[in-house]
């Protein structure tokens, strides 16, 4: 998610990209990533930006994530399923799928490793 508010809020009070990585003690293009949202920006982040800023997080912190989901659907070589929808999926929801999502990971690596020592038995 494109961290449009706090770009903004940022650019109005003329803080440039490089400082604002120095106050979350991160380089710039790391902090470019966080503010095109390929990174995330942790709470206590969002807290340093905040005050940085002279504004509240509130401000500043996006409130929902957009996901966009391209239905392509050529099995039939019609167009009735070639469509994008857009979901709004709100922070907290989102990082527990991605808590979720680690967990199962975790999950498969260790079903992995137990499926290995089976064979070798």
């Amino acid at each position: 998610m494109i961290q449009e508010k706090l770009k903004n809020v940022r650019k109005q009070k003329g803080m440039s990209q490089e400082k604002m990585a120095k106050i979350l003690s991160t380089d710039p293009s790391n902090y470019s990533r966080k503010e095109r949202g390929e990174v995330k920006i942790y709470d206590d982040e969002w807290i340093k930006l905040a005050e940085a800023l002279e504004v509240p997080v509130e401000s500043i912190k996006e409130s929902e994530s957009k996901f966009s989901i391209n239905n392509d659907n050529s099995t039939f070589h019609d167009n009735s399923g070639n469509y994008n929808q857009y979901f709004s999926i709100p922070n907290t929801v989102l990082e527990s799928l991605q808590d979720y999502i680690s967990l199962l990971k975790k999950e498969i690596e260790r079903l992995q490793e137990e499926n290995n020592h089976l064979k070798l038995k």
